[in-house]
């Protein structure tokens, strides 16, 4: 006798909100990697030589923590709007990318001198908040049973 699996929760209207503006707000990181890394002069020029220098002078291990952070969330906010539950390990390797680059960038290096004070530390701030917060709703959704 076959057994049927278990109906999925349906999805709270709070997912999508959340899934389309954090999918947005990743992408936008996303972004920043990518003109970043291939140099992209129109979007690059409005740093100063000290911080292309900074930018551009990280070792690999932080560019692939970088990498991970930022098209991690994105792809984690992709995989919470198509209800998977693997999200949630995904915004957690994203928020261990975060963690590794910001050491990098305010512990192992002159990052807030170079960057101009603290609002890139605000910022920063805010970005570790916004991917924490992200991972502690998917899982949430996958207690739940709403991501599968």
């Amino acid at each position: 006798m076959a057994t049927t699996p278990p109906a999925a929760t349906k999805a709270p209207w709070h997912l999508w909100v959340v899934g389309v503006i954090s999918l947005l707000w990743n992408l936008v990181g996303a972004f920043d990697f990518y003109m970043t890394q291939t140099r992209n002069a129109a979007y690059m020029q409005a740093f100063t030589p000290a911080q292309l220098d900074f930018f551009y002078g990280f070792p690999f291990w932080v560019v692939a923590a970088w990498g991970i952070a930022t098209w991690g969330g994105a792809l984690g906010s992709l995989l919470l709007l198509l209800r998977k539950g693997v999200a949630m390990p995904v915004f957690l390797v994203s928020f261990l990318g975060m963690v590794l680059t910001t050491i990098h960038n305010f512990g192992l290096s002159n990052g807030l001198k170079v960057m101009g004070g603290v609002g890139p530390l605000i910022f920063s701030t805010v970005i570790f908040v916004v991917g924490y917060l992200l991972f502690i709703y998917a899982r949430a959704l996958r207690r739940q049973g709403v991501l599968r």
